[in-house]
């Protein structure tokens, strides 16, 4: 099945026993999937070169050639090498299972069948596959992005040589700052889970989009200034050292007082666009803190700038919506120990959630509705020196959720959100966080139509 394909996720059963083959059939129709049979290998191989599914399940023990030899074919054949296969099997022997896996299988389901299990791992198989294709989706994106980037610098450094002595100093700053957020960027990649990677490319274009379009309108002014005091240069080299009227006459065709007071102002005003863009590096650097194996003492408020900072497009007016206000009550805090890049990661995931609440409730609500009890997250900060710990609130005004959404929330896989629009890891990865990593304790209080709170309580070493 193609991935534009609106049909449901289709399964193709292999195996040479029709008792099987109607059994699980049935059970996986009653489900909602798409159930295309098999009864030998020859036959399915044929089946996908016609329509790829999404899922195999293969018998082990066939008549012709068995279930090892059929998912060899699969996995070297790119077409279906992609395909998650799961073998069907009464053998037990250890033995066997690892030679399926080598093969490529990527699970077993034992003989005779639990339906329970069969859907259990059917679901979760196919699960991973979506979030394995999407995952190469957003690196092709991030890809694509650091061409684009890469190809502006290259226009960078056709400027003249005049040009490059003049702004050498804030053209090296920008290469500079250039090769620090890509930096930046590839920690964030290696670092940050499936749920938060989109979010974060698209924050960081949208904010370097701004000063570097500038920077290049900028630059066909200053090539043009170039050229001309070159051209009058060579012309003042040619009549020295008796410059005549023609001297004056160039001066005034290329406006050389103007060019004067002008030139200036431009690189100044791309020195401004390199200045923004090394402020957005400098909080990619403090969102990616990379600290995996000890904890560094840090300004958690500092933390949680860089995040609001890379949702900053996120949280601007739409068609839908106006601007989500974001209002900070910042408490004074010690610094903190920590694994501040992942707990950047908690950050971002909460605050994410919040938008992502905000921006659906504007699909039920109108704009004016919206503006009367405008959306917004409150943020607060404070030091609890009696349990010797630090309190993070973070609080919104949406609509809330129900107390059985509320009771599965911090639940791997598990999603209020739309198909497509969440992964289910957001929530439980920050759980995780701050609840293994730190030691620590995230809650959520909520009531439906009332808002989120998500409080995080941090020890103090």
């Amino acid at each position: 099945m193609s991935p534009e394909s609106p049909e449901k996720e289709a399964i193709l059963i292999i195996d040479d026993s029709p008792t099987n083959l109607v059994l699980l059939s049935e059970l996986l129709k009653e489900s909602g999937f798409t159930v295309w049979l098999a009864r030998d290998g020859e036959t399915a191989i044929c089946k996908v070169q016609e329509e790829l599914p999404d899922l195999i399940l293969l018998d082990v023990l066939m008549p012709g050639p068995d279930g090892f030899e059929i998912c060899q074919r699969f996995k070297s054949n790119p077409l279906t090498t992609e395909v998650p296969i799961i073998f069907m099997t009464a053998l037990s022997d250890p033995v066997d299972k690892i030679k399926g896996m080598n093969l490529g299988a990527v699970d077993y389901i034992t003989k005779p069948f639990r339906h329970e299990e069969v859907l259990a791992r059917v679901k979760i198989h196919l699960k991973i596959r979506k979030l394995n294709q999407s995952l190469a989706k957003q690196n092709q994106l991030l890809k694509q992005e650091i061409q684009e980037r890469i190809a502006v610098e290259e226009r960078l450094q056709k400027l003249t040589e005049e040009l490059e002595k003049r702004v050498e100093e804030r053209t090296s700053k920008l290469k500079q700052t250039m090769y620090d957020l890509q930096k930046a960027q590839v920690q964030l990649v290696q670092k940050e889970k499936m749920s938060t990677l989109g979010q974060l490319v698209a924050g960081v274009a949208h904010e370097i989009n701004n000063p570097i379009n500038f920077i290049a309108a900028n630059l066909n002014h200053a090539e043009q200034y170039i050229s001309d005091l070159l051209e009058h240069l060579q012309l003042y080299q040619e009549k020295f050292p008796d410059p005549g009227d023609e001297i004056e006459t160039h001066a005034e065709e290329i406006d050389l007082d103007f060019l004067q007071e002008d030139l200036p102002s431009l690189v100044a005003s791309m020195e401004t666009g390199t200045d923004r863009i090394k402020q957005i590096s400098v909080s990619l650097r403090i969102f990616s803190r990379s600290d995996t194996t000890a904890k560094v003492a840090v300004n958690i408020h500092e933390g949680i700038d860089s995040t609001l900072m890379i949702l900053k497009h996120r949280l601007k007016a739409n068609e839908n919506r106006p601007a989500i206000e974001v209002l900070k009550e910042y408490g004074d805090l010690p610094l903190v120990e920590c694994y501040a890049g992942q707990l950047n990661q908690v950050f971002m995931n909460l605050i994410s959630n919040s938008i992502d609440a905000f921006d659906e409730y504007s699909q039920t609500n109108s704009y004016t509705e919206i503006e009367e009890n405008p959306n917004t997250i409150i943020i607060s900060t404070e030091l609890d020196e009696q349990e010797r710990q630090i309190l993070i609130r973070i609080n919104d005004n949406g609509p809330g959720m129900l107390p059985e959404a509320k009771a599965h929330l911090f639940e791997p896989l598990f999603t209020t959100k739309p198909l497509g629009k969440g992964t289910g890891l957001g929530l439980s990865i920050s759980h995780q966080i701050v609840v293994e990593k730190h030691k620590g304790q995230l809650t959520c209080n909520s009531v439906a139509g009332k808002g989120v709170e998500f409080v995080i309580a941090l020890p103090l070493s």
